[in-house]
């Protein structure tokens, strides 16, 4: 039971820093070329990197082992620790969250009716629009950790998600965090403070990331992971 739910957190990790990392160097890239400036800015990298290395590891690996686990077929010895529906959830949740980074990037200033922020002169003051596609990137990571403690298609994200204190403490605690930056942050972190309104949306969107992962959960048919009695096979976990 152990070995499989270390087996199990690693994955969990693996998947949430891999589309972390593939967002946020498309977006830091594609940014850079178009614009000129990335819209991640040096400090803004560091504070996402800190959510996704250190805090995310200490939410996803302390998830407690429970006997379900022992009824789930058991991993082969030369079953690759990333797995195919593991893959297709990095893919998928990538391109929602890439879709809506881009929108908000080219189109965000006519939604929210504020200044643009591409193009803008170097040394200028932290801009309102960067600062929002900045907060709803840092939302949907936070959103899509509880998709990420589920690695086999499975619907209900929530499952036991209050018998793992640490995993509730670290996302309340970044979301805290977050406002802090923003609110606070000023050219340090090159934000500016958002209004009520705004940081509803960029919640609103960080919550499509559940919703997106219900989609994605509805569409992929994994094989079967249970059997009708726990098992101990030789060299498998």
């Amino acid at each position: 039971m152990w070995g499989r739910n270390v087996y199990d957190s690693i994955s969990k990790f693996l998947q949430f820093q891999l589309t972390v990392n593939v967002v946020a160097v498309i977006v830091a890239f594609t940014g850079a070329c178009i614009t000129q400036d990335s819209p991640l800015k040096a400090v803004q990298m560091l504070w996402v990197n800190l959510i996704m290395d250190t805090f995310a590891s200490l939410a996803l690996a302390t998830e407690p082992p429970s006997e379900s686990l022992l009824l789930r077929r058991p991993y082969g010895r030369n079953k690759p620790l990333i797995s195919r529906t593991m893959m297709k959830n990095i893919l998928g949740h990538a391109v929602y969250q890439l879709t809506i980074i881009f929108t908000l990037l080219f189109a965000g200033e006519k939604f929210f009716d504020i200044d643009s922020g591409r193009n803008t002169p170097l040394h200028s003051p932290p801009s309102e629009h960067y600062t929002i596609v900045f907060n709803t990137f840092v939302m949907m990571q936070l959103f899509n950790e509880i998709n990420a403690r589920k690695i086999h298609g499975e619907r209900n994200v929530f499952d036991a998600i209050f018998r793992n204190p640490i995993f509730c403490t670290v996302v309340l605690g970044t979301f805290a965090a977050q406002i802090l930056i923003v609110e606070f942050g000023g050219k340090p972190f090159s934000c500016s403070g958002l209004t009520l309104s705004q940081w509803l949306w960029c919640i609103f969107i960080g919550v499509g990331e559940l919703l997106w992962g219900q989609v994605r959960a509805g569409l992929m048919t994994p094989p079967p992971l249970y059997i009708s009695k726990p098992t101990s096979p030789n060299g498998n976990i």
